[in-house]
């Protein structure tokens, strides 16, 4: 048992191998990581982001809360939905997910 656990904790034969090559991997686990990972968030936050600044009277929406309704009026930071019998609801701009008028027709 004791020859086993020196043969497990001895240090690797053959110590020519480059530092360089663990920086190599290193970087590469990195890029891949940004590509996988880092880029489609940022992407899907600009699209959002987008989406929310183009906002305007009459549009659909559905918000994060799943409340259908359609704008009445945009402001800086907030909307005006109505949902339905005239009732008006303000919500924040950030609780804005997506447009519902594709998934109306359904």
């Amino acid at each position: 048992m004791s020859q086993l656990l020196y043969v497990l904790l001895m240090a690797p034969q053959g110590g020519d191998q480059s530092p360089y090559s663990s920086l190599i991997f290193i970087g590469l686990i990195f890029v891949i990581f940004y590509f996988f990972m880092i880029r489609p968030q940022m992407k899907k936050q600009k699209d959002t982001k987008k989406f929310r600044e183009e906002l305007k009277n009459g549009d659909k929406v559905l918000t994060i809360g799943g409340i259908y309704g359609k704008i009445l009026e945009v402001r800086e930071k907030v909307v005006i939905l109505e949902v339905e019998d005239k009732v008006r609801l303000k919500v924040d701009k950030t609780a804005i997910a997506k447009d519902s008028s594709d998934l109306n027709a359904k």
